[in-house]
């Protein structure tokens, strides 16, 4: 049996990820810690990497996932949204003293995996890190579609679950793992009757199903404990034009819409820029994109249509509302010369912060440090989403911590392959973090958070 990243504790001068734990705490975890093994983590991710979860068709992966936890000893469910979609959670029942914790990842992968779906928007081709088969890479590596984000994040969660329940300690609260479907920002896939399969709705609909804890921690990437995150809202941006004939553009009244569209489009890339200066604040720095257009016939290039719509992501900052976004939007597009553009908000997740005094923060915190053995590093400009904006929202405390993006490889690491490549390495100390969190919360009376911020 290999263990990943094992160390002296003897050796005072080197971080060990124990400190700042009680007796009997340091304890359990270690003894906890002894099940997290570089044989188990690969078998993890291979699982689920080789298991395709494109948004809204994640059922058997929650399968997977759900069975495996339950040989391991937890009591898992999967929990069906419909015929093809569905979240996976476990429990690890306490005493009922104590609090109750989750331990959060998404399931769904960002891209499908098939060149139907994929091609041309994700590249030329697709390489064998965008198809959903994991591989081996080097010893420590594995690549593979969703390698990284999610299916690497949901494998640590399953992990720590998994080594909880081997090591036997002694619960006050329940250790609840949660695998929600449905995280990615996306709206429904060709061929899918049901809109809503992304933006977080199988978080939210574990929620409301009851799968309920005192604390949350969601683990996606990034190497530090963040407690407030950007929302966002889409718009749709329609530009009219004239629908005319190519052969009468010297004889008609002539206004391209999509010409105009590209105006349009210009200027929110430059607004975008202000707009995220004077919006950054605490981790976040909200950007915004215009990410596609749909306007004309391209069976018949020789017409103009008229109009032409544009979509845009435009994240929000946690003390920005939508609608407080959505009037900015407007504002922005009233700088054009034209007064016939029209935009239409038609989505919206606010952005949520948990104070950084609570509890889950200074536990998630203090065992980043035990890892480091410095004082907690903050990452700024942040502008990612996740299901933690759907926990905060409905009350639940979260902080996110997750995988630094992998940047030693044979490979050149794009936007792809860092969500398709991860470590076994990081995914050790991830989860050894978990863990420490996982345990250093669960083992606690209700008496102790008396007085938390929530």
């Amino acid at each position: 049996m290999c263990v990943l990243g094992s160390r002296d504790a003897r050796n005072a001068s080197y971080p060990t990820g124990l400190e700042g734990l009680d007796v009997r705490r340091r304890a359990w975890v270690d003894q906890a810690w002894r099940h997290v093994t570089a044989d188990r983590l690969r078998e993890l991710i291979t699982g689920l990497v080789d298991i395709p979860s494109p948004t809204g068709d994640e059922g058997p992966l929650a399968t997977h996932i759900a069975g495996t936890l339950n040989a391991a000893g937890c009591r898992a469910e999967v929990q069906s949204l419909d015929d093809r979609q569905a979240n996976a959670w476990a429990r690890l029942d306490g005493d009922g003293t104590g609090p109750d914790l989750m331990l959060y990842a998404p399931i769904d992968t960002l891209t499908v995996g098939e060149e139907s779906e994929d091609l041309p928007w994700i590249g030329p081709e697709l390489r064998a890190d965008m198809r959903p088969h994991a591989t081996v890479v080097d010893g420590d590596l594995v690549t593979g579609l969703g390698a990284s984000n999610p299916k690497g994040h949901a494998a640590c969660v399953m992990m720590a679950a998994e080594a909880v329940a081997r090591a036997g300690i002694p619960l006050g609260g329940d250790l609840v793992a949660g695998f929600g479907a449905g995280g990615m920002p996306t709206n429904a896939r060709p061929g899918n009757p049901r809109l809503n399969t992304g933006q977080g709705v199988g978080c939210s609909f574990l929620l409301e199903q009851g799968v309920w804890t005192d604390y949350a921690v969601i683990a996606k990437p990034g190497w530090t404990v963040s407690w407030d995150e950007v929302g966002l809202a889409w718009f749709e941006v329609t530009v009219p034009g004239t629908h005319t004939y190519v052969g009468s553009r010297h004889r008609l009244p002539y206004d391209n819409a999509i010409a105009r569209a590209g105006e349009v489009a210009r200027h929110l890339e430059e607004w975008f820029v202000e707009y995220a200066d004077r919006h950054t604040d605490g981790t976040v720095a909200p950007q915004g994109i215009v990410s596609s257009i749909r306007g004309g016939w391209p069976r018949m290039a020789a017409v103009t249509p008229a109009a032409c719509t544009l979509r845009v992501d435009l994240r929000i900052g946690p003390d920005t509302t939508p609608m407080q976004a959505k009037r900015e939007f407007l504002a922005a597009l009233d700088k054009l010369p034209w007064n016939d553009i029209t935009a239409e908000m038609i989505l919206a997740i606010p952005g949520t912060r948990t104070d950084p005094d609570n509890w889950i923060f200074r536990s998630t915190a203090a065992g980043w440090e035990a890892f480091e053995g410095r004082a907690h590093e903050v990452i700024r400009g942040n502008s990612g989403a996740t299901d933690a904006n759907i926990l905060r929202g409905r009350g639940i405390p979260t902080v996110r911590v997750g995988m630094p993006k992998v940047t030693d490889a044979p490979f050149e690491i794009d936007f792809a392959r860092g969500m398709n490549t991860v470590s076994l390495r990081a995914m050790e100390r991830l989860t050894r973090l978990l863990i420490r969190t996982a345990v250093d919360t669960v083992t606690r009376s209700h008496a102790e958070m008396e007085g938390d911020p929530a």
